[in-house]
């Protein structure tokens, strides 16, 4: 689906429907040389009216073949922009990517994802036939080599990151964020697109500003997209450390959006602190906290395709380490940076307005 890069397609695969509205894809980019060709092929392959679709990507000063490879392609499709990013990070790029926008839907898209070829159009209709503001779908890690397939394992594992519906929902809800998303750009205008204080969780952040002004979030898993994860523990490290970082940044402005999941990697790290400190009084509290959390990765490892393997289910159990170790360790940090958050009150899930959606399965 995905190889043909450099191939004009033809206009009659895309029929053209005068009752579609014109939709513009930004994706934000920087160093992107290894993945942005195919991101790029699979929207171009979408099956929505080629007229009416236009995708901007928006550079941040890559250092890489990146931008030379959006403009190869840009001379075959006109219908891709390329546009600067001076100031890299990627709020910045979005808040370029909608203001340059000439339609009236506007989805984000990520360099490191594939769509599948029905994406913008089921994206465009969840818009025009339900109540919400934002809409989204399942996202599909897909490792490349041993540590990017372990580490695809560790990310769509409910052990690994908590309940982040969008990585393994099999019905249609309402939630309180989704990856990506797809709005009317008057949406986002009206929000004042995307806070560039916010090097990371910008898309939390901004959902949760939809939300408190009455939108609400879809995820339906028809929406399906392949997701290639970062390839190396040192990688998803600097990655998890800068989500518990910028979570604190966000807790310090929104108190109230605090839930109780987001506490548990820092009170993880701070217990396994703390056991280190006493173990050369006693090793106990070590054992123990080390034993309970192999022994609950374990069996969660045994429900992803690492569990049929010894070395992989520790590669595994290491990889989920790193994730809660950097989450927590960027959180602490981020209280030290930004102050400690002034909680009202800390919910065990923060509650999502509205009535149920009509269900929707992900098997079509």
């Amino acid at each position: 689906m995905f190889h043909r890069y450099l191939e004009p397609l033809e206009d009659s695969m895309t029929p053209k429907h005068s009752n579609f509205p014109r939709v513009t894809i930004v994706i934000p980019a920087r160093n992107e040389e290894e993945h942005i060709r195919e991101c790029l092929s699979s929207l171009l392959e979408q099956d929505y009216p080629a007229d009416l679709l236009e995708i901007v990507v928006i550079d941040g000063m890559s250092e890489d073949r990146t931008a030379q490879q959006v403009q190869e392609l840009s001379t075959l499709h006109p219908r891709i922009k390329l546009l600067p990013n001076p100031r890299r990070i990627i709020p910045s790029a979005l808040n370029i990517g909608i203001a340059q926008a000439e339609g009236e839907i506007v989805m984000r898209a990520d360099a490191h994802t594939r769509y599948e070829r029905d994406y913008v159009r089921l994206s465009v209709e969840l818009l025009q036939t339900t109540d919400a503001a934002n809409v989204g779908g399942v996202i599909f890690p897909i490792g490349r080599g041993f540590i990017g397939r372990v580490i695809a394992a560790a990310v769509c594992s409910p052990f690994g990151i908590g309940n982040a519906y969008y990585r393994f929902a099999r019905k249609r809800m309402w939630v309180d964020t989704v990856a990506f998303g797809c709005w009317r750009k008057k949406t986002l205008v009206d929000l004042g697109g995307y806070n560039e204080n916010y090097s990371a969780n910008e898309d939390y952040e901004l959902n949760y500003r939809l939300r408190a002004s009455g939108g609400k979030i879809l995820l339906d898993p028809r929406l399906k997209c392949q997701y290639i994860p970062r390839d190396s523990l040192p990688k998803i490290f600097r990655q998890y450390f800068s989500y518990g970082l910028y979570k604190v940044r966000m807790l310090a402005q929104y108190p109230e959006s605090m839930v109780l999941r987001q506490a548990v990697a820092p009170v993880f790290v701070l217990c396994l602190a703390g056991s280190l400190a006493l173990s050369p009084l006693t090793f106990w509290p070590l054992v123990l906290l080390s034993v309970s959390y192999l022994t609950t990765g374990a069996i969660f490892s045994q429900r992803t395709d690492c569990g049929r393997n010894v070395f992989r289910t520790l590669t595994l159990l290491l990889t989920y380490l790193t994730i809660h170790c950097a989450w927590g360790i960027g959180f602490l940090y981020g209280m030290k940076r930004f102050g400690v958050p002034k909680f009202h009150k800390i919910y065990p899930m923060k509650p999502v307005s509205g009535p149920s959606p009509a269900p929707a399965h992900a098997d079509r």
